[in-house]
């Protein structure tokens, strides 16, 4: 892909990017394990981002 994207693509690939990490630890101690470990895992080669 090239480097000069449009700066909509560009928010919404950022978006993505954030939302692949894990929870904080932080997260876990507050709510005693009850959130998931990672909500949407996606990896970069086998899931395409349709934006």
């Amino acid at each position: 892909m090239s480097r000069n994207k449009p700066l909509a693509k560009k928010l919404r690939l950022a978006k993505a990017n954030k939302q692949n990490r894990r929870v904080p630890i932080w997260a876990y101690a507050k709510t005693k394990r009850q959130l998931k470990y990672r909500p949407k895992p996606r990896h970069w080669r086998r899931n395409n981002l349709k934006v």
